[in-house]
């Protein structure tokens, strides 16, 4: 038995006679007879019985027929699927920080989509718990193509590139003392309480180092995972925060103030699997993607 023979039984069953059914196969009626005679043989049960000078099913048949026409279907879109994506269509899987999906991420790919309007590609955006780490986990088990990030340290298998920048701001809630600020040097919130981020953010290890080069660090009052969860910590009056300069800030009850120093700009990057095949599409995003983004801006920055 092979796919041939399941294709020749499938259009006999519909055409119910062999010498147009052969036609539309493109094959002798012999060889179709000899294919269905083999199928018959090794099955063990007959698939046809004559009615005149056409062929019915038999009730095997018909029960054979339904399970070879889902097995058809489902063999005929996996190799339409795999041929589009031969050709540079398909879908694209990706995740992103929440922080980049207002803006950043949908402009890379309303971009891409537009310069490539004759072909056929399907985005696809994951809900994630907003954690980098989880992210980079979901690139392993091949769950996601693509992941928007932050850069974790100790991750050999994945490639980071910088795609995008993003301003820290202090944020305090109305009526702190500093409110009235619109710049500080940090080392001056050390005697506040700070809302900071969970161990496990991409954020906290950027932020500990900030306040490393201040010489102290402030009192934790309350950890989060998430930056707007931070925001809205501070919003009510729970410590001031270092967060990323976000648009929903103007929405909510805090004071926005520019750090002065120490000065560092967080990195966004596109992250993706190392030594592993990527489907043409995929890599024409990813290109995409890498000229599109300021790469010379956002590289030049001050470090620690």
């Amino acid at each position: 038995m092979n796919l041939y023979h399941l294709r020749y039984f499938a259009t006999l069953a519909h055409l119910e006679h062999y010498t147009k059914a052969a036609e539309i196969l493109s094959i002798t009626q012999p060889s179709l007879s000899h294919a269905i005679a083999s199928l018959e043989k090794e099955l063990g049960v007959k698939l046809f019985e004559k009615e005149g000078r056409n062929v019915v099913l038999t009730k095997c048949g018909q029960a054979f027929l339904i399970d070879v026409e889902q097995a058809l279907d489902m063999i005929d879109s996996s190799v339409n699927k795999l041929q589009m994506t031969g050709r540079g269509e398909g879908r694209i899987d990706i995740v992103e920080l929440r922080t980049l999906s207002s803006t950043v991420v949908p402009g890379f790919v309303k971009g891409f989509l537009d310069s490539t309007p004759d072909k056929k590609i399907d985005f696809y955006f994951h809900s994630s718990t907003g954690l980098t780490s989880d992210m980079i986990q979901g690139l392993k088990d091949r769950k996601y193509d693509i992941a928007f990030c932050s850069m974790m340290d100790n991750e050999p298998l994945i490639e980071f590139i910088p795609v995008a920048k993003q301003e820290l701001v202090l944020i305090v809630p109305k009526g702190h003392p500093l409110e009235e600020r619109s710049s500080i040097d940090l080392k001056d919130t050390l005697s506040y309480p700070h809302i900071a981020f969970s161990k496990r953010s991409g954020l906290r290890h950027v932020i500990d180092k900030l306040f490393h080069k201040c010489g102290g660090y402030p009192k934790i009052a309350y950890s989060m995972e998430e930056d707007q969860g931070v925001a809205g910590l501070v919003g009510a009056g729970f410590g001031i925060a270092v967060v990323p300069k976000m648009p929903v800030l103007s929405y909510m009850p805090v004071s926005i103030i520019e750090i002065e120093k120490p000065s560092w700009e967080r990195l966004f990057y596109m992250a993706t699997l190392k030594n592993v095949y990527q489907a043409p599409v995929i890599m024409d995003f990813k290109k995409y993607v890498i000229e599109h983004a300021d790469l010379k801006k956002i590289t030049e920055r001050k470090d620690f």
